[in-house]
């Protein structure tokens, strides 16, 4: 059976998850591979936990549901670490953790009571209101996620925001997202 990469994004509504799933999985496809990025959510509001998701092989993906055993998580909302199992079915050798939150790594592996699993943190929100004047934290995540993982490149993913971000949105707006990414790829920490 050939490798296949899958990735769960936790977030809130408005968050940006949905769009971070999307985007690594356009990325992906700009490299190509084969991606499949959606989100799982209902009519719930803005603030209500939801999830993406994004799967990534070099084969084609004849799989099409929620993912329950990822081999990575990413959480935009550390608030979520008490309220959803984040870490649900990630393997505890070679699962990765990656959190927004002011908190150290070792903070989140204690809180969440792992024994394994590579746990990271980045303050994503601080990044994106810095370089991007509002609290979304996809893009620095997206940068942290490339960082502590081999899925794709860093210049794949910055490739895929401009091609995204070049009609429609300001110029300001395309920079601000950049540099959100590569503050995030350079701030992650882990244990």
């Amino acid at each position: 059976m050939p490798q296949m990469t899958e990735i769960r994004w936790h977030a809130r509504g408005g968050q940006g998850a949905k769009t971070g799933s999307l985007l690594l999985a356009q990325a992906a496809a700009m490299e190509g591979k084969y991606s499949q990025g959606f989100p799982d959510y209902g009519p719930e509001r803005m603030g209500a936990p939801m999830r993406g998701f994004t799967r990534i092989s070099d084969e084609p993906i004849r799989v099409h549901c929620a993912i329950s055993e990822p081999g990575m998580v990413v959480v935009l909302d550390d608030t979520l670490l008490s309220s959803v199992d984040v870490v649900s079915g990630t393997p505890e050798d070679g699962g990765l953790i990656v959190v927004n939150t002011l908190k150290s790594a070792a903070d989140v592996r204690s809180e969440l009571k792992l024994k394994g699993r590579n746990v990271f943190t980045v303050d994503a929100t601080g990044i994106a209101i810095d370089e991007i004047g509002r609290p979304i934290p996809n893009a620095p995540m997206l940068g942290a996620l490339i960082k502590v993982s081999d899925v794709l490149s860093l210049e794949a993913v910055m490739a895929q925001i401009k091609k995204k971000f070049s009609h429609g949105f300001r110029p300001e707006v395309l920079e601000g997202n950049l540099r959100a990414i590569q503050r995030a790829y350079e701030e992650v920490v882990g244990e």
